[in-house]
C-alpha cells in the first residue's frame, strides 16, 4: 500500500510512476477524500478542544463556590452538549472518509523503483546476464516435456482431467520420485545459505491475502472456499509474509530469510489459450518459495542476493537460463523491482519463466502492518519484504525433461539429483 503522505506530498512524482506502469490509475479521487477528511478531522480538533476547554472551565468555577444552576455554568453546559452532538455527527463522517480513501489506496500498485527501467511491455525488458549457453542440447528432435512425459508414463494429464479438469496432471513412478527430488534439493540448498524452513497452512484468510496484495484486486486469480473466510494460497509468499502480520519486530532480529514448499493454487484468469499443454501454466503446482523481510537500507542489496540464491538452483542442475529486469510495464502489482530468470526450453527454442525475485520495498508490510524497532530509536519503521522462486517445481520439471533428454529417449538425471533418486536415467 502506499503512503497517503507521499501522495499528499508529492502527487506529481506518484502519478507518474503510476503512469509508468500497465493500466490506468487516478490519485486525485484519493487527494480529494484525503482534503475533505483532513478538513472534517481540524474541524472535530477544534470542537474537541473546546469542549475540553468548557469541561474545564465548568470545575474551575463550581470548584470556586459558583452554584452549577447558575445560567453561566448552565450555558457552558448547553455548550458541551451542542459540540459533543457535533462530534458524533462529525466521527462516522470521518469513519467513511477513511474507508474510502483505504479502498482506492489498496487499489494503486507499489511505484517501480529508480533502477527499473521504463517501459510499456515485456518487449522492453531488460536482459541483465546468460548462464549456461555451452549446456544448451545440440539435439535437434527434443520432443516437448508433456510428450516425452506421457511416452515415458511419467505424466499422465488425461486421468488428471478425470479427477479434477484441464491445467492439472498426475505424476506417476519416476515423474512423482523427480519432483519429490527437485523438492528436496531446493530445500536443502536454501536452508544451506541460510534461509529457516516454514511449512505454513495452505489455506489463508481474507487478510493474509490483502496483506501481500493479492486481495481486492486479484480475487477472480484465487480459489475461494465458499462457506469459510479461507482462500487456497497463490503462493507461499502469503502465508509465510503474513505470519508477522501485524507485529513490531525486533530490529536486531532483521533480516528474516525463510523459505518454503507448498503446493500453489491459481485459476490463471485471463490466461485462456496460453500454454494449454503441459506443466507450465497449471492451476495447482508445487513452488519452494523464498520470503525476506529486510531494514529498508538494505532492500536492494537484499534482492540482488536472492535473485543469485534462485540461480544457484539452476546452475547446480546445469540448466541454460538468462536474468531479465522488468520494465515497468510488465512489473507485478506489489513490486518496486523484479527480476525474473528464464529458463531455455529446447522445443519451444525460447527462455521461459522459472522464477520472479522482487523486491516489494515497505509496499506489503503497510498494508499488514509488519514494522520493526531499532535499538534506543523512538517510534517505528516498516520493515521491506521480498519474494521469489527457488524455483518453481513444475517448470524445473518441464526443463529437466527437454534439457535431459537424450536422443533414445531417455532422460539423463542431472547429477545432483541422481543421490535422491538412486538412478541416473529415466
Amino acid at each position: 500500500m502506499l503512503d497517503i503522505k507521499q501522495i499528499r506530498e508529492n502527487p506529481q512524482f506518484v502519478q507518474e510512476r503510476l503512469n509508468s506502469r500497465s493500466g490506468k490509475y487516478d490519485i486525485q479521487p484519493i487527494l480529494e477524500l484525503n482534503q475533505k477528511q483532513r478538513e472534517l478531522e481540524s474541524t472535530r480538533n477544534q470542537l474537541q478542544a473546546r469542549s475540553n476547554e468548557i469541561g474545564k472551565l465548568v470545575g474551575q468555577k463550581v470548584k470556586s463556590g459558583v452554584n452549577p444552576q447558575d445560567p453561566e455554568i448552565q450555558a457552558l453546559k448547553d455548550e458541551g452538549n451542542s459540540i459533543k452532538a457535533q462530534l458524533s455527527g462529525l466521527e462516522p463522517q470521518e469513519k467513511e472518509f477513511k474507508a474510502q480513501i483505504e479502498e482506492l489506496v489498496l487499489a494503486l500498485p507499489n511505484l517501480p523503483s529508480d533502477s527499473t527501467p521504463f517501459g510499456q511491455s515485456e518487449e522492453e525488458n531488460q536482459e541483465v546476464r546468460r548462464w549456461g549457453d555451452e549446456y544448451i542440447p545440440q539435439n535437434p528432435n527434443i520432443l516437448p516435456h508433456w510428450e516425452i512425459g506421457e511416452k515415458l508414463g511419467i505424466l499422465n494429464f488425461e486421468r488428471a482431467v478425470k479427477i479434477a479438469q484441464s491445467r492439472f496432471v498426475t505424476l506417476v513412478g519416476a515423474g512423482a520420485a523427480l519432483e519429490r527430488a527437485l523438492i528436496q534439493f531446493m530445500l536443502k540448498t536454501q536452508t544451506e545459505a541460510g534461509y529457516v524452513e516454514v511449512s505454513p497452512p495452505l489455506l489463508v484468510n481474507t487478510d493474509s491475502l490483502t496483506g501481500t496484495g493479492q486481495l481486492p484486486k486479484f480475487g477472480e486469480d484465487s480459489f475461494k472456499c465458499a462457506d469459510d473466510d479461507l482462500w487456497l494460497i497463490p503462493t507461499a509468499e502469503v502465508p509465510v509474509t503474513n505470519l508477522y502480520r501485524g507485529e513490531i519486530l525486533n530490529g536486531e532480529d532483521l533480516p528474516i530469510y525463510h523459505c518454503a514448499y507448498t503446493p500453489c493454487f491459481r485459476r490463471e484468469a485471463g490466461s485462456y489459450g496460453r500454454d494449454m499443454r503441459g506443466l507450465i501454466r497449471l492451476h495447482q503446482f508445487n513452488k519452494v518459495e523464498l520470503v525476506k523481510l529486510v531494514h529498508p537500507s538494505s532492500s536492494f542489496d537484499e534482492l540482488e542476493k536472492l535473485v543469485g540464491n534462485a540461480e544457484a538452483i539452476l546452475q547446480a542442475l546445469k540448466l541454460p537460463y538468462r536474468v531479465i529486469n522488468l520494465c515497468t510495464g510488465d512489473l507485478g502489482f506489489g513490486s518496486t523491482k523484479t527480476y525474473d530468470l528464464e529458463v531455455w526450453l529446447p522445443s519451444a527454442g525460447k527462455y521461459r519463466e522459472i522464477s520472479s525475485c522482487s523486491n516489494c520495498g515497505d509496499f506489503q508490510a503497510r498494508r499488514a502492518d509488519i514494522r520493526f524497532k531499532e535499538g534506543n530509536k523512538k517510534g517505528t519503521q516498516f520493515v521491506h519484504t521480498l519474494n521469489g522462486s527457488g524455483l518453481a517445481v513444475g517448470r524445473t520439471m518441464a526443463a529437466i525433461l527437454e534439457n535431459y533428454q537424450q536422443p533414445d529417449g531417455t532422460i539423463q538425471v542431472p547429477e545432483v539429483l541422481q543421490v535422491y533418486l538412486g538412478r541416473e536415467v529415466l
